[in-house]
């Protein structure tokens, strides 16, 4: 009877494994075939450009003075186009650059490769390079301004001036950080993506965009734009999580740094954000030379989305500061040419 006992329960537990290897290899179908529909759906609006065998989505629009704008987590560059800053910069005579970072929206993000915010700052300076875009005013939101101050520090001469949008520029403790650490890591990472990540993602994307706007409302606009299935894509929570992790080391290296900024540099952020405290948007205003600070009352991490005039303002100010050493304009750059 013992045997037989042993021999059942043996039986029973490989049943549970094959229900549950059953289960997860139809949740991965489930979730890639949902990635594929987001896709279909949300299609490329911009062009591509090719740098170091990476494929980055981008637009390009208006003819005057170079801005380039880098999203944050969780979003893509449309997140620009929501918030409406990306419309009212064109608006203003501004040749207005916007990228989907590696991994997000419709560019790459090859395995193989740590992607730190200098890598991505590095990829993205041959990209402009290629698209003939010179001496930028960059632009950043949340894990955005680490990309944007990577390329300010490495690429000084190229860079006109810098606009910072809710940053998270020095280490603190991140449970969040720690939270999505197993999802970056290979083969577990890899299960998880493709399985229970995205049915996590869909039940807490409420309370995300809570905490994104607090103490201020979801926009309208955000809520009919923002495209939950693009953003649970395996492929995306991958680069979220990557990023995620990414995100103390980074700021712990880019730190020591920000003294040597000589360029424009505007600092925004909201007094009442809960992803990021206003604290780190002080701090930095503090370490960085003849900075300007922006507390705006009210708004949280998506400053951007409820305080548009304001950000607009603040970048339209850092494009007259940088002044004559901006880059020329396509018409400007066209008449003096040969």
């Amino acid at each position: 009877m013992d045997l037989l006992g042993s021999v059942l329960d043996l039986s029973t537990w490989w049943g549970v494994l094959l229900a549950c290897a059953v289960a997860l290899a139809a949740l991965a179908l489930v979730n890639v075939a949902l990635a594929r529909w987001a896709e279909r759906k949300h299609p490329p609006t911009g062009s591509f450009v090719e740098v170091d065998g990476v494929r980055l989505h981008y637009t390009d629009r208006g003819t005057e003075r170079p801005v380039v704008l880098l999203h944050g987590n969780a979003v893509t560059g449309a997140d620009y186009d929501t918030s409406g800053v990306a419309e009212r910069l064109v608006g203003s005579s501004c040749r207005v650059v916007v990228f989907d970072r590696p991994g997000f929206g419709h560019s790459d993000r090859p395995r193989g490769r740590t992607w730190t915010a200098e890598q991505q700052a590095d990829l993205l300076h041959q990209a402009l390079a290629r698209l003939d875009v010179r001496r930028p005013v960059v632009v950043g939101h949340s894990w955005g301004t680490l990309v944007a101050l990577a390329f300010a520090v490495r690429h000084p001469a190229d860079t006109a001036g810098l606009v910072l949008l809710s940053g998270y520029y020095f280490p603190t403790l991140r449970l969040d950080a720690l939270m999505v650490a197993p999802v970056a890591v290979p083969v577990l990472g890899d299960v998880l993506r493709y399985t229970v990540s995205p049915v996590f993602g869909w039940l807490n994307m409420p309370l995300l965009k809570l905490a994104m706007f607090a103490p201020s409302r979801v926009t309208e606009r955000f809520k009919a734009e923002y495209s939950n299935a693009m953003a649970l894509r395996p492929s995306q929570i991958r680069a979220t999580a990557e990023d995620g992790t990414l995100m103390v080391p980074g700021a712990t290296g880019l730190s020591a740094h920000y003294g040597e900024l000589s360029m424009p540099v505007a600092i925004v952020a909201g007094d009442g954000d809960i992803v990021v405290r206003k604290r780190q948007a002080e701090r930095l205003h503090g370490a960085v030379p003849g900075s300007s600070l922006e507390i705006v009352e009210g708004s949280g991490h998506m400053v951007h989305h409820v305080a548009t005039d304001r950000v607009v303002e603040a970048v339209a100010a850092v494009v007259r500061d940088a002044g004559e050493g901006a880059s020329p304009s396509r018409a400007e750059a066209a008449a003096a040419s040969p």
